[in-house]
């Protein structure tokens, strides 16, 4: 049994994750990151897999309820670490290559049902740690075309002539620009 195989070899298969999420660009994926994510993850897995051996039907499980809350959690705080998405959807890739990986070396017996369960629970897990992405992705894009609008105003204002640089159109349209460079220019939530 997948789940089986999974929970006896946890160590191993954490210690492949941090040895592929190593290997990527930055921001570097903190062992204390992998240390936290990776074994909730694979708890997780474990638990779907054993809910469906049970009879279960797929993807209306307790487990996949918690999965999906805590995949939303995990995106957020990666987000707010500065992690990219294609990082969020290579650290669970990294786990199901890392179980695959040592399935086969092992000539675990793994069957097809399993495999299915394995990639819905992280296809559903990718979908809900990227959803904060968009999230953000918005607020930040909502942000700048207030700004701009707010600028393109200002702009308009001064254009119709009796307003110069130096009245409050103009520093209306300074202030809209310097902010909005300043987001535009910001590094990601550390």
């Amino acid at each position: 049994m997948l789940h089986e195989f999974v929970s006896s070899n946890r160590e191993e298969l954490v210690r492949r994750c941090r040895s592929k999420g190593s290997e990527r660009d930055s921001p570097p994926f903190t062992a204390a990151g992998l240390d936290h994510g990776v074994p909730l993850v694979l708890e997780q897995l474990v638990w779907a897999l054993r809910c469906e051996e049970e009879g279960a039907s797929p993807g209306r499980t307790p487990a996949t309820a918690e999965v999906s809350r805590t995949a939303v959690l995990h995106g957020k705080e990666l987000v707010e670490q500065g992690y990219s998405v294609g990082q969020v959807v290579h650290d669970y890739g990294d786990i199901c290559q890392a179980i695959t990986e040592l399935a086969t070396e092992r000539n675990a017996p793994v069957s097809v049902a399993e495999l299915d369960t394995l990639s819905r629970f992280l296809d559903s897990a990718i979908a809900d740690a990227v959803g904060p992405y968009a999230i953000h992705r918005d607020r930040i894009q909502d942000e700048q075309l207030r700004l701009l609008d707010t600028a393109v105003r200002a702009f308009a204002a001064l254009k119709v002539g009796d307003i110069g640089l130096e009245g409050v159109a103009g520093e209306l349209l300074e202030d809209s620009l310097r902010k909005l460079r300043a987001l535009i220019e910001r590094p990601p939530p550390p």
